[in-house]
């Protein structure tokens, strides 16, 4: 995909890219902080048919609906012909046990068996997390295990 990137002076920059129908998709970012999900219309790529605002939370959160599954496809593809090795996305719920603290003080793989083999943030992959890696929440872990260990990971992850 070929993503455009366009200044706006004063305001952000503009990131959109065509999608198979011939419209653009793409997010605003403001120099606030503030996002905006921009959909361009049918006839006019330059004009905006839908637009809806979104704090950082939810921009970090669509992010990782998007992204989080793209990736555990993509691992559980790699990992389809290893018996009883699974993927598994398991979210980082804003408040949690675990929000703000990091990978090492989980012990995952020492309690589970299991690996954090990524973190999906705001779209943005963390691959192969080192233990002083800190959690926030909206964060995406993909975990790498067997399957009770796999939900061993989630009941952590969850309640701590």
């Amino acid at each position: 995909m070929n993503v455009e990137v366009t200044p706006l002076p004063g305001i952000g920059t503009r990131q959109d890219f065509v999608i198979r129908s011939g419209r653009r998709v793409g997010v605003i970012t403001y120099r606030d902080g503030k996002f905006e999900l921009i959909v361009s219309k049918d006839d006019d790529p330059d004009a905006c048919s839908a637009s809806i605002p979104l704090t950082p939370d939810e921009a970090s959160t669509l992010a990782g609906l998007l992204g989080a599954p793209h990736l555990v496809a993509q691992l559980g593809r790699q990992h389809r012909d290893v018996t009883g090795v699974d993927t598994q996305q398991i979210p980082v719920v804003p408040g949690s046990a675990f929000d703000g603290r990091t990978l090492g003080d989980t012990a995952l793989r020492t309690r589970t068996g299991s690996s954090v083999v990524a973190v999906v943030r705001a779209g943005t992959v963390h691959p192969s997390p080192r233990p002083e890696f800190t959690f926030a929440g909206g964060d995406v872990v993909v975990v790498v295990g067997t399957s009770d260990g796999l939900a061993a990971a989630t009941d952590i992850l969850a309640s701590g």
